[in-house]
């Protein structure tokens, strides 16, 4: 098979780096606790469903507008849990690397929609950037995605102030083509990964600077060159309001991607669309 392309690595992708991929990928389903830490961790298994629109819109050669929208349920698809309303800025630096920055303001439902003395929902604020890029191969695209966000965030009590903690991501997504060579064609059904680590630091976080763990398998068809869609299953292993309690959460996902080109000139394919 040939080399990468646009990126001048000079990789080949052989069966032993798909091998190694899907190793990577099945093993990050399996979440476990180290047998030598001095207390005990107990485990609360929980479900969800999370349903996502995403947009890129390319107004000039180097710039776009993106945007992502969230709607989130617990409980399986009994109760509310968030909304996330996601807008930034993309600068494109070449067909495989882009810049975002933008603002972020999410909505959160408290798990107890009865308990005394709260805030049924809160908001929070964030501003956020991020940069990406791409490594394709002949028919397999891997994104490496680095996200940082300022949070602005609170408890559900009524009247509590809102604290500032950071926060950063890695993300590492990979796309696989089933019924034609590449994923971007229209009427092509494809196999997507990803695997995503976040780290939390500020001044109230203590113990769980570890925030989530998230590993994702889905189906994806591509239904024109503006439109796909995705639908798979998402673990994600993270603390539960103490350091001796982990929730594992299992959740469906649906996903829609847009993306439109306003600008009249074509100056080469972007392969990065929103993800």
């Amino acid at each position: 098979m040939g080399e990468t392309k646009g990126i001048g690595l000079g990789y080949k992708f052989t069966k032993s780096t798909l091998c190694l991929l899907l190793y990577f990928g099945c093993s990050t389903f399996v979440s476990a606790a180290p047998d030598s830490l001095a207390y005990e961790k107990t485990y609360r298994q929980t479900a969800g469903s999370w349903l996502g629109f995403y947009t890129k819109y390319k107004i000039s050669k180097k710039w776009s507008y993106y945007g992502e929208y969230h709607l989130r349920r617990r409980n399986g698809f009994s109760d509310m849990a968030q909304i996330y309303l996601r807008f930034g800025v993309s600068h494109r630096f070449s067909n495989h690397s882009e810049f975002t920055i933008g603002v972020v303001n999410p909505y959160y439902w408290a798990p107890d929609q009865d308990a005394p003395n709260i805030d049924k929902v809160v908001p929070q604020y964030r501003g956020w950037q991020q940069f990406v890029f791409a490594t394709p191969f002949d028919r397999l695209i891997v994104y490496h995605q680095l996200r940082a966000e300022e949070r602005f965030k609170r408890n559900y009590i009524k009247d509590s102030p809102f604290k500032f903690t950071f926060r950063y991501r890695y993300k590492l997504t990979a796309y696989y083509p089933i019924n034609n060579p590449d994923y971007h064609d229209p009427h092509t059904f494809f196999v997507s990964f990803y695997s995503e680590l976040f780290m939390q630091f500020g001044k109230t976080i203590t113990y769980n600077h570890l925030e989530d763990f998230r590993s994702f398998l889905g189906l994806g068809y591509v239904l024109n060159p503006a439109m796909s869609m995705q639908l798979g299953y998402m673990n994600t292993y993270r603390h539960d309001r103490a350091p001796d309690k982990m929730e594992i959460r299992h959740i469906v996902r649906l996903s829609f991607y847009h993306h439109l080109d306003f600008h009249e000139k074509n100056h080469g394919r972007d392969i990065i669309h929103a993800h």
